[in-house]
This record gives structure tokens, sequence and C-alpha cells, in this order.
């Protein structure tokens, strides 16, 4: 698996471009050459032996035929208005792809977690008028996801339409991918593409049980960009590499320092989990968070980091509050010198600068998981530098999936990064190098 070379977002630049100014979206930058040289490296391997992409489907390959696409649109709502419409405009791109070439396009989606069959909370009813007024073409929507009233609207069908097919998860089987369940949803397609990536760590009836009925199955546009970043800016990185590794806990982020450990030049850790390496280090933490049965484990990570030659970087100085709260008093002290009943709850000022420094030396960035409890705004100052330092940066930043992409659009830098990653669970499993199963079931190039 050493020439993995990926297969490129085809579309013409011009038409993309355009396509995205119409619709509002940001255009894939002119995707990125991911060269691989022939190296075998200790990285696990990755199920993304290039896949097949939407834009190897030409017109004599569309035309006519019913592609089945599973998106991830499960958007936050309030009541039955969106919140946040990124993941709807994320889908577009391949969307407009296939209507432009004269497929007849059924959309398949979950939203929300539905416990007990059809819940009208969860109705992709405001997905489906959101879809209306940015598509180019007709969109209709169904009332069901399998049965003969979604045939009858997919034979009712013209080319260069689209369909929305209700909530795949108002069925139990979905989740447990039963192969009859898939078989029902593929029944009615040609073909199926695949541009769910938040889901793609599932193996789901609709991400990854249709590909055994449905061919050629491909990957979307989204889930093809987000492969060549995720993987393939990881796998030959330019350097200096960094990893910003932040969050709360470390033991959420375990797989993902060790891996990007065989990978980076540097690695910054930020956000509650700086405490738990602190406790290691033998410093006074305070009142501060620490996974107590972690401490052995952050050791050895700052041990495997020497052995290396990885930068490990923690704050030197942090900002202290007496208690968790917007109100709460604040001050700065040295890392080590946090008193009894105050906590730590972001990187200090002097640290701040340190890790700017640092980055702005790096040509390749890849940012998880926030500096501080960046919802406060007292405690917002880390994890905005980061991403001020991130915005200007020459060379390829990549925010991986979470709470860091809730803090760069927080900032309104998010369309100066070159990824954003749409995926919680799977940018995070992707980056650990494990396979996942809806991008390992599509067609090999």
């Amino acid at each position: 698996h050493n020439n993995t070379l990926h297969q490129h977002i085809t579309i013409p630049q011009e038409a993309t471009m355009a396509m995205a100014m119409k619709m509002n979206v940001r255009a894939p930058r002119r995707a990125m050459p991911v060269r691989r040289a022939a190296v075998k490296t200790a990285r696990p391997s990755v199920a993304t032996n290039a896949k097949k992409s939407v834009g190897d489907l030409k017109k004599a390959d569309l035309e006519g035929k019913v592609a089945m696409v599973r998106c991830d649109l499960n958007v936050p709502v309030d009541g039955s208005t969106i919140t946040d419409d990124t993941r709807i405009r994320a889908a577009i791109p391949t969307l407009e792809y296939l209507v432009e070439n004269g497929a007849k396009v059924v959309v398949m989606s979950h939203f929300g977690r539905p416990k007990d069959g059809p819940e009208d909370k969860f109705r992709l009813t405001p997905i489906g008028d959101a879809l209306k007024a940015k598509m180019s073409c007709k969109v209709t929507k169904a009332d069901d996801c399998i049965g003969d009233d979604v045939k009858a609207a997919v034979d009712a069908m013209e080319n260069g339409s689209v369909l929305l097919l209700e909530n795949t998860r108002f069925y139990k089987e979905e989740t447990k991918n039963d192969p009859a369940f898939a078989e029902k949803l593929a029944s009615v397609a040609d073909l199926f593409v695949n541009d769910a990536f938040g889901t793609a760590h599932r193996a789901h009836a609709s991400t990854e049980g249709v590909t055994k009925f449905l061919s050629p199955s491909v990957a979307g546009f989204l889930l093809q960009k987000e492969l060549d970043y995720l993987d393939g800016a990881v796998s030959e990185p330019k350097r200096p590499f960094c990893a910003i590794v932040g969050g709360s806990k470390v033991s959420s982020k375990i797989g993902v320092i060790e891996s990007l450990m065989e990978k980076v030049d540097t690695i910054v850790i930020g956000g509650g989990m700086v405490f738990t390496f602190d406790k290691a280090l033998g410093k006074d933490v305070g009142s501060s968070l620490v996974e107590d049965d972690k401490v052995e484990l952050a050791k050895s990570l700052m041990e495997m980091a020497e052995k290396k030659g990885v930068k490990f970087i923690l704050p030197s100085d942090v900002t202290i509050a007496d208690n968790f709260a917007a109100d709460a008093n604040v001050k700065v002290v040295q890392s080590g010198e946090i008193p009894d009943g105050w906590m730590g709850l972001d990187a200090g000022p002097e640290s701040i600068k340190e890790i700017q420094e640092e980055l702005s030396k790096c040509k390749t960035v890849v940012w998880n998981g926030p500096m501080g409890v960046f919802e406060m705004d007292a405690f917002a100052k880390g994890t905005f530098a980061v991403a001020e330092t991130l915005s200007t940066l020459d060379g390829i930043t990549i925010i991986g999936g979470g709470d860091s992409v809730a803090a760069v659009e927080k900032a309104g830098l998010a369309d100066k990064m070159s990824h954003i990653s749409t995926g919680g669970g799977a940018s995070l499993e992707l980056l650990e190098g494990k396979e996942l199963p809806g991008v390992a079931a599509l067609d090999e190039a």
C-alpha cells in the first residue's frame, strides 16, 4: 500500500468555482497534489487505497441513472429552524455534479437519534426546504426511505432532479447494518455515492450495507477531500509538521497522539488534558481536571516523544480560576503553581506566545481540540490565538473536526483554513490510522 495516490477531484476548476459562487459554498481549493513517496512507514495501513470518485463518472455513466447518495445532513436545529447549514452546503457540489450530468439523484441521511420509529421532530422536512433553496433543480421529499411509495416517487423522477428520502434511522435495521434493509434501500438505485464523511466510521446499512448491492460505489467530492487532507497531508506532510491536540481528556485522544507521534516534528498539548501531563511531571495542578488513571500513560507518551525526537510542548503558564464559571476570579500563574481550589482553564499569555512562535515555522498543522474553555470569553484567548496564527500561516492547515471547528467558526476564520473536517469521530479515527468501513466498502480506483 505504498504508492497510494489519491484519485483527485476532476470537475473543471472553473465549473467548481462558478458552482460554488452560485451556491455560496467554499469551492475546494485546487486539489492538493498529494504525492506519496513509495516508502514504507510505521503508520498502520489505512483503507484509503485510492477510491473511485464521483468525478470519474461522466455523463454517459450517469444520464438517466438513479444515483443514490448518502449525505450527512445531520444539522443542528432549534425547533424546525436550522442553526448551522454547513453540512448542507458541503453536500451541494456532489449533488449538482450528478444533476448536471443527468442523473436522478436520491439522497439519504440520518438526522438526530430517534429512539423508536418515526418522530416528527426528526423528520427531514426542514432539510428538504433548505435543499430546495440551494439546488438549481427540482427537489422533492418522500415520507419514507424504503417501500412502494419511495419506488413510485423514484419512477416518477425526471433526469437531473433530486428526491430526499426520510430519516434512515427511523428503522432500527439502519444502525445494525441489516442486509435485508440495505437491499431495500438499494433496490431503487443503479449506483451509490458516499459523501457522508461524518458517518464513514460507522458500518451502517446506508453507508456500508448498500455497497453490496450497488455498483459502482464511489466517493463523493466531500468525502474525497477529507481523505486527501486527513490521510494525504498526514502521510506525506510538508515539514515542519505540528499537531495541536487539545480538549478535556487524554483518554479520548490517546490514539491520535500515538499515531501522530510517528509523523510529526512537534506536538502541542492544550485544554484540560494538560493537567494529566503536568501531574505526571510531579507538578501541582490544584483543582484542575486530572484523569488519575491516565497519569502513567501521559508519562509514557512524553517518553515516547523524547525517544522519537518529537518536540512536546505543554503550556509554561496557565490562566486559572477559582470556579468553573464565566464570572469566576481569574489570574495567571506559572505551570505547576496552581493553588488548591483553583483550576487551569486556558493557556497563559507566555505559553500562547511560545506556541504561536512554534506554529509560525510550520508548513503543515493539524489541530484537534481547543486550548481552553473557549465557550467562556475569559478562557478563550489560547484557542483564538491559535486560530489567528493558523489563519495567516503559509502552509497547510487542517482543522480535524469537533470543537476546534466550532472555535474557528466562532473566531470568524473558517475560510482562512486549508481544510475544515466535517467529521467528529470519523476525523479522529482517520488521523489514528484506522480503517473507516464506509470508505473501505467503496470501489478501488
